[in-house]
C-alpha cells in the first residue's frame, strides 16, 4: 500500500483551491440526469417494508414532497422486487414521477428483475456474487483470474439487461461489507473499497454499458473520503470514463451526531467539487434526510465565485491515508495531545459559575466543587469580559490581550494577541500565548513565529470557500517547516443550530480529515444582540458541535459513538425506538462505539468499526456482537439491551453512570 501511494499523483480533484464541479459523464435515470453539467441530485431510502405496497408509496411521496429526488427501495428477494412494479404504478398514478431505484444485496435474481421495473439498482460488489465468511485465503494470481471468471459470470446477465431496458446501475462498495476476496489481496483499506468496484467496473466497460454511478461508503468519515478520493485517482489512471459519484456516510446515526458525522465526510468532497448526487443516512424518517442533503448541496450554490486562492504547486500532504501534521507540543497544544476545544463566552459579561454548565463544567455548591462532563471544554475565550472567578482546573482562560496585560493573575490565564500586538509586544506568557491571523497573514507572521516554543495560532479566513482557503494556509506553514499547534477558527453568525453543525462539520472536519488543525474555535464574533438566555444556548450548541466534529473526524472520542443504519424495509424492529433505548443506557461510555443494525444485510460487515452490535437477526430476534464475534443469538429483544450491557461489563468496558448533585444541571 505505501508503494503504490507514493506513486499515485496526490491530485484527485480539478483544483485544490478554486471551486469546480469533477467534470463527469452524463447519466440517465427516468427523467433525472445525475453528474454532467446538471446540479447535485438528492435522493433517499424507504424504510417501510416493500412488500406494504401502500405504505411505501405514501412514505416515497413524503420523501418526494421534502426534496428527494430519487427514491430508493430495498429489494431482498424475488417477492420484493416484482412488488417495486406495483409501487411504481400507483406512484405514476398519483402523478409521482421521481425515478426509482432497487437496492440489491446477495440476490442476482432480485437485481434482474428489477433491472425490467426501476430506473435504477444499486448492487454492492461485496456480496452481489459472493458469501462473507470471514476466511482469509491465500490466492495465486491464477485462482485470484478463476475468482473473476465466476464473478463475471454470475454478473453479466444484470448488465444486460439494464443495458437492454435503459436502467442506470450503482456499483456500490460498503467498507465494512468487502469480500473475503478483497479482504484477503487488499485488506480492510480504501484500495480495497476501490478495487472492489473497478472489478465490476471493468465488466461493464467491457460491455459497453457506462451508465454507472460509483460509490465508497464508510462509517469511518476518515476512510470514506479517502476511498473517494482514490476511486477518482485510479479512475484517471486506468483510462476509465469519469463516472458520477453518489456521496453518503452509512450509519451516520440519529440527531446532532448523525448531521455531524455527515457533513464531515460528504461536506469535505464537495469541498472539492466531487460529488453528483448525495444521501445523508439518519436514523430517522427518511423525509428528514433530504432537507440535510439539500442544506450540504446549497452551500455551493455561486462558490466559483469565491475570492482567489493562492494556487498549491506542492502538495505535501498524501490524501489517500491520515497522516496528522507534526506539530511541536506545547503546553497541551499539538504533540501526542488530542484536538482542544475552545468555546467563546465573550458576549457574557460577569459571567456566574452556574452559567458554565454550557460548556461542561458543573459548579457543585453543596460540595464547593466543580465537575465535568465528557464535553468540558478545555478553554474559554473570554475576550475582554474577564471570568470573576476561580474556575476548574480542567479548564483555562484565554484573555485578549489588553484584557490580560492589565490582569491580577497573568499566570493561570493566557493571552491572544492580533498580529499588530503580537509583533509589538514585550511582554507574553512564559509557557502559552495565541496568535490570532487569518489565512492572508500566514506570510507576515511566518519571520514572527521562528524558534517560538510559547505560541499557538488561531486561523480564521473569511473567503467563503473556507476549507480550501484554511488548507492553503496550512500548506504555507509545511512549505515554511513551521511546526507550531494551530486552532481552526470559524464563525457562522446567526445561523440555525443545523447550518452551524454543518458547515462546522465541513469546515473544520475536512482539515482534521487530513491531519490538519490541532483545535477548534466557534467564534461568537460576529454574533448579532441577543438576549443572555440566547447568548448561553448559543455557547452550549457551539461547545456540542465542537466535540462532535472531532470526533465525527475521528481524532477525539469524547462520547460513546453509535454506528446505527437508516433502517429500511429489511429492518426487523423498531431501529429508531431500539437506538434511543440503547443510547439512555449506554451513552455515558466515552469513546465505545456500538453498532446498531435493522438487519444482517447490515450487520457484522457494516459494524467493522464497532466495539460491540445489536443485529436483528429474526423478528423479534437479535444477534449481539463483539467487535466481529457472535456472542449470543437468537436473543429475544425484550432481553437483548441487557444482554448487550452484560457482555460489555464482561469485556471490562463498562462503568457506571455518575450523578450531578443538583437538578439545574442538565445540559
Amino acid at each position: 500500500m505505501e508503494s503504490l501511494i507514493k506513486s499515485l499523483d496526490s491530485l484527485y480533484c480539478d483544483s485544490l483551491t478554486g471551486y469546480s464541479r469533477r467534470k463527469t459523464i452524463p447519466v440517465r435515470v427516468g427523467d433525472v440526469l445525475i453528474g454532467g453539467e446538471n446540479p447535485i441530485v438528492v435522493q433517499s431510502m424507504t424504510t417501510v417494508d416493500t412488500m406494504d405496497t401502500m405504505g411505501s408509496v405514501e412514505q416515497s411521496i413524503r420523501m418526494i414532497e421534502s426534496g428527494c429526488e430519487l427514491v430508493r427501495i430495498t429489494a431482498p428477494s424475488i417477492k420484493e422486487a416484482e412488488n417495486l412494479r406495483n409501487i411504481k404504478a400507483e406512484l405514476r398514478k398519483r402523478g409521482y414521477k421521481a425515478p426509482l431505484v432497487a437496492d440489491i444485496h446477495f440476490t442476482p435474481n432480485a437485481a434482474e428483475l428489477a433491472a425490467r421495473i426501476v430506473e435504477k439498482v444499486r448492487i454492492n460488489p461485496g456480496n452481489y456474487a459472493d458469501k462473507k465468511k470471514f476466511e482469509v485465503i491465500d490466492y495465486t494470481d491464477a485462482s485470484y483470474a478463476e475468482e473473476l471468471d465466476r464473478i463475471r459470470e454470475r454478473f453479466l446477465p444484470l448488465v444486460k439487461i439494464c443495458k437492454e431496458n435503459g436502467t442506470a446501475m450503482r456499483i456500490g462498495t460498503n467498507h465494512g461489507s468487502l469480500s473475503d476476496r478483497i479482504m484477503s489481496r487488499y485488506g480492510d483499506t480504501p484500495l480495497g473499497m476501490v478495487e472492489s468496484a473497478l472489478e465490476f467496473l471493468r465488466i461493464c466497460e467491457d460491455e459497453n454499458f457506462f451508465d454507472i454511478v460509483i460509490s465508497m461508503k464508510s462509517s469511518n468519515t476518515q476512510v470514506m473520503v479517502q476511498a473517494y478520493r482514490l476511486l477518482v485517482q485510479k479512475l484517471n489512471e486506468g483510462g476509465f470514463k469519469p463516472y458520477p459519484l453518489h456521496l453518503g456516510v452509512t450509519e451516520a446515526g440519529e440527531a446532532e451526531d448523525g448531521r455531524i458525522k455527515s457533513a464531515v465526510g460528504i461536506g469535505t468532497l464537495l469541498e472539492d467539487g466531487l460529488g453528483d448526487t448525495v444521501r445523508v443516512s439518519l436514523t430517522e424518517d427518511p423525509e428528514f434526510e433530504a432537507p440535510v442533503a439539500k442544506a450540504l448541496i446549497d452551500r455551493y450554490t455561486g462558490r466559483e465565485n469565491h475570492a482567489a486562492i493562492p494556487e498549491i504547486l506542492h502538495y505535501p500532504i498524501t490524501p489517500f491515508e491520515h497522516n496528522k501534521r507534526h506539530v511541536t507540543e506545547i503546553y497541551n497544544f499539538g504533540g501526542h495531545n488530542v484536538p482542544r476545544v475552545i468555546t467563546d463566552i465573550s458576549k457574557i459579561d460577569k459571567v456566574s459559575d452556574r452559567e458554565m454548565k454550557a460548556v461542561g463544567h458543573f459548579y457543585l455548591p453543596e460540595l464547593d466543587k466543580w465537575k465535568m462532563n465528557d464535553q468540558g471544554c478545555d478553554f474559554v475565550y473570554s475576550g475582554s469580559n474577564p471570568i470573576p472567578f476561580m474556575l476548574p482546573n480542567g479548564m483555562k482562560e484565554i484573555q485578549d490581550f489588553p484584557v490580560w496585560i492589565l490582569a491580577p493573575d497573568q499566570v493561570n490565564k493566557f493571552p491572544l494577541f492580533k498580529l499588530e500586538e503580537y509583533r509589538g509586544s514585550e511582554r507574553f506568557h512564559a509557557e502559552l500565548n495565541f496568535l490570532e491571523i487569518s489565512d492572508m497573514e500566514v506570510e507576515p507572521a511566518l519571520p514572527l513565529l521562528s524558534g517560538r516554543k510559547d505560541t499557538v495560532l488561531i486561523l480564521k479566513t473569511a473567503n467563503t470557500h473556507s476549507m480550501p482557503a484554511l488548507r492553503r494556509a496550512f500548506v504555507s506553514l509545511l512549505e515554511a517547516r513551521c511546526e507550531i499547534p494551530v486552532v481552526v477558527k470559524v464563525s457562522y453568525p446567526d445561523q440555525s443550530a443545523d447550518m452551524t453543525m454543518l458547515y462546522a462539520a465541513t469546515d473544520v472536519g475536512g482539515l482534521l480529515i487530513d491531519g490538519l488543525g490541532d483545535g477548534i474555535l466557534i467564534s461568537l464574533e460576529k454574533e448579532a444582540e441577543h438576549s443572555r438566555a440566547e447568548v448561553l444556548e448559543q455557547i452550549k450548541l457551539h461547545n456540542t458541535v465542537s466535540f462532535g466534529v472531532l470526533q465525527a473526524a475521528r481524532t477525539r472520542m469524547s462520547k460513546t459513538e453509535y454506528i446505527s443504519c437508516p433502517s429500511c424495509g429489511r429492518t426487523l424492529f423498531d431501529l429508531q425506538e431500539t437506538t434511543a433505548m440503547i443510547r439512555k443506557r449506554t451513552d455515558h461510555l466515552k469513546g465505545v462505539k456500538i453498532g446498531i443494525m435493522g438487519c444482517i444485510v447490515n450487520g457484522p460487515g457494516e459494524m467493522a468499526d464497532a466495539d460491540y452490535g445489536y443485529v436483528g437477526s429474526g423478528k423479534g430476534k437479535i444477534t449481539l456482537y463483539k467487535g466481529k464475534e457472535v456472542m449470543k443469538k437468537s436473543v429475544p429483544s425484550e432481553k437483548a439491551v441487557d444482554e448487550l450491557i452484560n457482555i460489555i461489563k464482561e469485556d471490562g468496558m463498562w462503568n457506571e453512570p455518575e450523578t450531578i448533585l443538583f437538578p439545574d444541571s442538565r445540559v
